[in-house]
């Protein structure tokens, strides 16, 4: 078996069956992944969420850049939709950052699917 080596492991997570309270907090949400990010081992450089609803269908954006890349969520009220990426190089496992997440928000009901990508196979 050949070890894949590569530069950064990116997962991408779509959640269906998200409470709408979930979807709407985009403040919680931000705060969940700064935490997440910091507990994973991650340095976390800047942040900053986006509430959707003015013109457009209710929900938010949120991004956090790391020294390793970032995480970000995206929701879809309306739709019960959570989409989560997390994007990580060097020591930090986005695995681990995604559990750390779990603890903070409640995706217990949700159907979670997660792509792993390795990023700059070497």
């Amino acid at each position: 078996m050949t070890k894949i080596n590569c530069l950064g492991k990116h997962l991408i997570i779509d959640c269906n069956n998200v409470k709408t309270d979930v979807c709407l907090d985009d403040k919680k949400m931000l705060e969940s992944l700064v935490e997440a990010a910091k507990e994973a081992g991650s340095t976390v450089i800047n942040s900053c969420r986006y509430h959707f609803g003015h013109n457009s269908p209710p929900g938010f954006a949120c991004i956090v850049m790391l020294d390793e890349s970032h995480c970000s969520a995206h929701s879809y009220a309306d739709r019960g939709l959570l989409a989560i990426d997390i994007f990580t190089c060097g020591k930090t496992d986005p695995k681990k950052l995604f559990d750390i997440l779990l603890t903070k928000i409640d995706l217990s009901d949700c159907n979670i699917l997660i792509k792993e990508v390795n990023r700059f196979e070497i």
